[in-house]
C-alpha cells in the first residue's frame, strides 16, 4: 500500500475515508476530522472559569492554553480525529427509577465498565491501523484523559452541536455517547462543522433539578448534580441536598427529556451493559456495603473513583430525601458514628430529614 504520509493532499482525502471505515469496524458510530483553531471555544472557557462556574474542578483551569491550543499540548498537531461511541444501555426505565424513592439512580454512562480504557484502546487500534497503512507518523490518543476540549472539537468535526445543556447532540444519535480524539500531524481535510438544532426548546433547562443550566449553553457546575455527586470532595451544600432526590451518581435528566434522544440507539458494546444490578439498585442495600464490598462491586467501573466515603455521603442524602421509614432511620443511625466526618454529617442530616 502506498505511503500516503508524504503524498499529496488528494491522498489525505482518500486516507480520511479509509479512517472512517476503519473506525466503524472498531465500533465507532461516527468519525470526523477537525482543524485545530479553537479560538471561540477558548474565549467561552475563559469566561466560564472567570465566573468560577467550575467550582472545585481546579484541573479545568490548569495547563494554561494547552486545553484550547492543540499544538501546544501535542507539538506538531495539524488535525484532530474525533470519534463517537454510543453507550446507552438497555437498562431499567430511567424515569421509573427516579420516581421510586427506594431505588438509587446512577447515570447511564456509569452502569457498565469504565469507558476510558475501552475507548482509548479502540482509538489506539485505529491509530495503529493508520500506521500500518502509511508508515510512522505523529499522534497521541485521548479519551477524557488530558486537557482536551472534546465537545468543541467534535462539533468542528461534524459529529454534532453543543446543546443548551452543554452536551454534544447529534441529529441521528442524540447525546448518549462517549467521545475520543487522536491528535495527529497528518493534514487531514477538516469536515464541515455541525449546525445547531436546539431551536426554541428549553426542555433541558426546565427539567434540571437544581437549576444548574443558568442560561442556554451555560452550566454552573457548582449546582450540577453530576458535579455534586462525583467531582465535589467535601460536603454537599445543604440547600441543594433536597433537590437531588435519589440521584447518587451523576444525573441524566437533561438528556432524558431531550427530544433528539428519541433517535438514540442502545449500545452494541457488551462492556457498557449494566453490572451488579446497578440500573435499579435498592438504596438500603447499597448503603450497607462495606468498603471492601464497594471496591469489589465497583471493580472496573467509573463508580470506583468515587470512593466508599463519598458513596455513603451520596446515598445518605438520597435516603434523607425518601419518605420517612423506620428501616431508613435505622440505617442512617448506624452510620452516624462512622469514622468519616463527611459520612457522619450527611447521615445526621438524612436522619433529621426522616424525622421531619
Amino acid at each position: 500500500m502506498p505511503n500516503l504520509y508524504n503524498s499529496t493532499p488528494r491522498d489525505y482525502t482518500t486516507l480520511a475515508q479509509q479512517i472512517r471505515q476503519w473506525g466503524a469496524a472498531l465500533g465507532f458510530q461516527h468519525v470526523g476530522f477537525s482543524h485545530i483553531d479553537l479560538t471561540a471555544a477558548e474565549a467561552a472557557l475563559n469566561d466560564w472559569l472567570a465566573a468560577g462556574r467550575h467550582g472545585e474542578m481546579a484541573y479545568m483551569a490548569q495547563h494554561g492554553s494547552m486545553r484550547s491550543r492543540p499544538a501546544e499540548l501535542v507539538p506538531g498537531t495539524l488535525s484532530i480525529i474525533s470519534a463517537r461511541m454510543d453507550y446507552l444501555p438497555p437498562a431499567a426505565d430511567a424515569w421509573g427509577v427516579l420516581g421510586n424513592s427506594s431505588l438509587g439512580y446512577i447515570a447511564r454512562y456509569a452502569l457498565g465498565r469504565d469507558y476510558h480504557k475501552l475507548v482509548r484502546a479502540r482509538l489506539q487500534k485505529l491509530a495503529t491501523r493508520i500506521q500500518e497503512s502509511i508508515g510512522p507518523y505523529g499522534y497521541r490518543v485521548f479519551s477524557d484523559s488530558a486537557p482536551v476540549l472534546e465537545k468543541p472539537i467534535a462539533a468542528q468535526a461534524g459529529l454534532g452541536w453543543v446543546g443548551k445543556h452543554s452536551n454534544l447532540l447529534s441529529r441521528t444519535a442524540g447525546s448518549w455517547f462517549f467521545l475520543g480524539e487522536i491528535y495527529t500531524d497528518l493534514p487531514l481535510p477538516p469536515d464541515a462543522a455541525a449546525s445547531a438544532h436546539c431551536g426554541r426548546c428549553t426542555a433541558c433547562i426546565d427539567v434540571c433539578p437544581t437549576r444548574a443550566i443558568v442560561a442556554p449553553y451555560t452550566v454552573d457546575a457548582r449546582r450540577c448534580i453530576s458535579y455534586l455527586t462525583i467531582e465535589l470532595h467535601g460536603a454537599i451544600p445543604e440547600p441543594l441536598r433536597p433537590l437531588m432526590g435519589n440521584r447518587i451518581y451523576g444525573c441524566d435528566d437533561c438528556q432524558l427529556v431531550c427530544p433528539w434522544n428519541h433517535r438514540a440507539q442502545t449500545t452494541q458494546e457488551t462492556d457498557f451493559l449494566p453490572r451488579q444490578g446497578l440500573d435499579a439498585p435498592n438504596l438500603l442495600d447499597l448503603f450497607a456495603w462495606s468498603e471492601e464490598e464497594f471496591r469489589h462491586r465497583t471493580e472496573g467501573s467509573a463508580l470506583r473513583r468515587l470512593g466508599h466515603e463519598r458513596w455513603l455521603r451520596n446515598i445518605a442524602v438520597a435516603l434523607g430525601n425518601a419518605p420517612p421509614h423506620s428501616a431508613i432511620r435505622d440505617a442512617l443511625r448506624a452510620r452516624c458514628d462512622h469514622p468519616s466526618a463527611l459520612v457522619r454529617e450527611h447521615a445526621v442530616w438524612g436522619l433529621a430529614r426522616q424525622a421531619d
